[in-house]
């Protein structure tokens, strides 16, 4: 049995934030404008394509970020609700592939694509000397 059996391109998922302080660029670099970061938004773009599919994975096993194409489009102020999106598009054995989204209301914000690589933990862990 594969890994992402139980995943199937068209799998969507959400994240819906508040921006806060310490989300924006002004927190990492203080002459900088209090607005929504770019890191900030690529952490929440892998949020919700990781957490669309975490249940979906064989016992052990996680999804882990392998890469982000991504624009951020437009700047959002502290205390702007931001709904980021994923849709599955793509995957292999191991990997998949997520087009996602962030939305400041109805003003599209950011875009790109997001790939995620399946690990057993315990195997991954072992690899790198942290279990």
């Amino acid at each position: 049995m594969g890994v992402l059996d139980q995943v199937s391109v068209g799998i969507a998922g959400e994240v819906v934030i508040t921006v806060t302080h310490d989300m924006t660029v002004q927190h990492f670099m203080s002459t900088m404008p209090a607005v929504y970061s770019t890191p900030i938004m690529v952490l929440h773009m892998e949020t919700a394509g990781a957490q669309s599919i975490a249940h979906l994975l064989p016992p052990g096993h996680v999804s882990v970020g392998m890469g982000i194409n991504m624009r951020h489009l437009g700047a959002s102020r502290v205390g702007a609700t931001i709904r980021v999106t994923s849709k599955l598009t793509e995957k292999d054995e191991k990997t998949v592939l997520f087009e996602v989204e962030a939305w400041d209301g109805d003003r599209k914000v950011g875009d790109g694509t997001h790939r995620r690589g399946v690990v057993n933990v315990a195997a991954f862990e072992k690899r790198f000397g942290a279990g």
